[in-house]
């Protein structure tokens, strides 16, 4: 939503960068490079890849990026190309190439040619490390993006942890936390990182949780030898879409007008009986319910239900009047859209997890949490 890093291979490369590549200890404490490497997708790495970049230029460094692995792809012009360096390039004024930017595009055609043996591992390495090199000749310090999760690349020895390697950078990991089982996870990845791993920082931290985290969890890494950077709270506006963000991208018709400023966090499908609809919808808080559009009685257990923001039904057919009324009067916004329903929540799901961080505001909000709740000058090194 795992690969196994490999070691990398020495034939790929000359005998000086090998050296470093075999040692991750011996060069890894005074780099200025640093790889922002995360857990799991959408735990708001480029944001705070970026954020880190500008406080980092607002001490006077000139500072570069790159993200080896381009993995949030989009049609642009004819060709593949990852949004996340796009920005980058945008909000630190960069003038570089997007082929070093992003030297390796990680699409699904790429890694069904790598698993069948068309991808060269050593001439991919080499391609990483000679945009690195151009990049890295005109900045003080280059901050490195990783892909995905941090094992996105296994398949040819281009996952985080060998990134590091061949850059000689020091390892930020970015963390989600709902639960005290999340640290095993993050154990595995400070195995996995081991002397490169310069510490954690978790975001977008639920509140019910902040406390735990901060008292429990945190002094517990530490005495494993992971230091905790920081701890950034949940914040809305980083975490979810309004309704009338979720419109536009859905390219939806929308019925009912109130609320459109409504949070959207998570989505839920109503494929259920009624009552077991309502007791779920009842659970939830912060969501969308998506539906086909001919299911009154789910649209009417939704609009019981306190934590719903949203209704998005599905298969182009209209609510009766009685449905659009009752949420007017609820001030809960109805969307139409004409896919089906498992169409409808892959894309809206996608758009959740993309949420508002590939934006200015977004980076700048980034810089503030950071700034207030995280060792920036420790990060940065």
């Amino acid at each position: 939503m795992t690969d196994t890093d490999s070691e990398p291979d020495s034939t790929d490369a000359d005998p000086s960068t090998d050296t470093a590549d075999s040692d991750p200890a011996a060069a890894s404490g005074d780099s200025q490079t640093l790889l922002v490497s995360s857990l799991e997708a959408s735990t708001g790495k480029t944001a705070i890849t970026l954020a880190l970049a500008r406080l980092a230029a607002a001490d006077g460094e000139s500072v570069g990026y790159m993200k080896p692995k381009g993995t949030r792809l989009q049609s642009n012009v004819g060709k593949t190309l990852d949004e996340d360096p796009l920005l980058a390039r945008e909000l630190l004024d960069l003038d570089a190439e997007m082929h070093d930017l992003e030297p390796v595009v990680y699409s699904p055609t790429f890694v069904e040619q790598a698993i069948r043996g068309r991808e060269d591992p050593a001439e991919l390495r080499d391609r990483v490390r000679e945009a690195f090199e151009t990049l890295a000749a005109d900045h003080d310090r280059l901050f490195v993006e990783g892909g995905g999760r941090y094992d996105v690349g296994g398949i040819v020895d281009l996952a985080d942890a060998d990134i590091a390697n061949l850059l000689d950078a020091r390892v930020l990991l970015v963390a989600p936390y709902e639960m005290p089982s999340d640290v095993d996870d993050i154990i595995a990845a400070a195995e996995t990182f081991g002397d490169r791993l310069a510490g954690v920082v978790f975001n977008d931290v639920p509140d019910a949780v902040y406390d735990s985290l901060e008292t429990d969890v945190v002094p517990f890494l530490e005495g494993r030898g992971i230091p905790v950077y920081g701890v950034l709270p949940s914040e809305r506006k980083l975490s979810g879409v309004t309704v009338a963000e979720l419109a536009d991208e859905l390219g939806a018709s929308t019925l009912v007008d109130d609320g459109q400023d409504n949070y959207v966090e998570r989505f839920t499908v109503g494929a259920m009986g009624p009552d077991s609809a309502l007791r779920h919808f009842r659970r939830t808080k912060d969501a969308a319910v998506i539906t086909g559009g001919d299911r009154a009685e789910i649209h009417t257990a939704a609009l019981e239900a306190p934590g719903i923001r949203c209704l998005i039904l599905t298969g182009g057919h209209r609510p009766s009047g009685a449905i659009v009324g009752q949420a007017s009067e609820k001030g809960v916004p109805i969307l139409s859209v004409q896919t089906d329903t498992l169409t409808t929540v892959e894309r809206a799901e996608d758009i959740v997890r993309s949420g508002r961080t590939r934006d200015a505001e977004t980076v700048d909000r980034m810089e503030r949490l950071l700034s207030d709740h995280a060792a920036v000058d420790s990060i940065l090194g």
